[in-house]
C-alpha cells in the first residue's frame, strides 16, 4: 500500500476522505546509541483510535505529512506511528522545518499547535514580524540519556531538538547566539517560546538546564510528570 501524502490547507473533504482511510529528556544530555535496523513495512492505518484519531486532527492543523511505517530498530528503539512532517501552517502563512527526521504523531501535532499559537504569535507581538522557518537538529535517534541505561525521548521519535527560527523579515534567531543577546526583545521570544513549549511538552530542556542544551530547546512528548527547565 501506498503511503499517501497529507497536504496543508486542508478542505471539508479532504478530512473527510482522510477520516474514511483511517477507519479501515528528563536527566543527563543524550549520548549515541546503535542499534540495526529492520526493513520497512508498507504503511497500514492505525490500528487505535487514538492513532487515527491523531492523524486526523494533524490533517486538520494544515500540516504537509506523510505517514511513515511501523519501524523497529531493536535495543528498545522505534519509530511507531511516526509521520514525516514537510511543513507547518500559521495564522499568516506556511511554517518550513529544516532537518527534521520522523516524529510520533502525537509529537508532530504538539509541535504543529507551539509553533502556531506560540512561537508565531511570540515573533509577530514580540519581534514585529511573522515566523517562516523552524530549525532543528533532528528527532530520532536510538541513544540512551548520557550516563544511564535509560532510553531517551529520540530513541522512539518523541523528541526534537529546536535550535532556530527564521523571521519574514530575514533575521535568524538560535538558540546559541542568542539565549543571552543583549537585545532585550530577542531575549524576551526565545523565553517566551521556551515557556510556552513547556505548556504542551511533557519535557523541554533549555540552555539552563546545562551546558549540553546551550545550542537548542529539547522538546519531547510522553507519558508521565512533566519537567521544564
Amino acid at each position: 500500500m501506498m503511503m499517501p501524502m497529507f497536504r496543508h490547507r486542508a478542505s471539508p473533504l479532504l478530512a473527510a476522505a482522510l477520516l474514511a482511510l483511517l477507519a479501515g529528556c528528563v536527566g543527563a544530555p543524550d549520548a549515541p546509541r546503535r542499534a540495526p535496523p529492520r526493513a520497512a513495512t508498507s504503511w497500514n492505518p492505525p490500528a487505535s483510535a487514538d492513532g487515527r484519531a491523531c492523524l486526523l486532527n494533524l490533517g486538520r492543523s494544515d500540516a504537509s505529512f506523510t505517514p511513515l511505517p511501523d519501524q523497529y530498530y531493536g535495543a528498545g528503539c522505534s519509530a511507531v506511528g511516526a509521520v514525516r512532517l514537510a511543513s507547518l501552517r500559521s495564522d499568516a502563512g506556511l511554517l518550513q522545518l529544516s532537518n527534521l527526521g520522523p516524529v510520533t504523531c502525537p509529537l508532530a501535532s504538539t509541535l504543529s499547535g507551539w509553533a502556531r499559537f506560540g512561537v508565531d504569535r511570540a515573533a509577530q507581538q514580540i519581534l514585529g514580524s511573522r515566523l517562516v522557518r523552524i530549525e532543528t537538529m533532528g528527532s530520532y535517534s536510538c541513544r540512551n540519556v548520557a550516563g544511564t541505561s535509560r532510553l531517551s525521548g529520540h530513541a522512539t521519535a518523541n523528541a526534537v531538538d529546536v535550535s532556530g527560527f527564521v523571521l519574514a523579515d530575514g533575521r535568524r534567531i538560535t538558540v546559541l547566539r542568542d539565549w543571552d543577546s543583549a537585545s532585550p526583545q530577542v531575549r524576551a521570544f526565545l523565553g517566551t517560546v521556551r515557556d510556552s513549549a513547556c505548556r504542551r511538552f511533557g519535557t523541554v530542556l533549555s540552555p539552563e538546564y546545562n551546558t549540553a542544551h546551550r545550542d537548542h530547546l529539547h522538546l519531547e512528548v510522553g507519558a508521565g510528570r512533566s519537567f521544564c527547565r
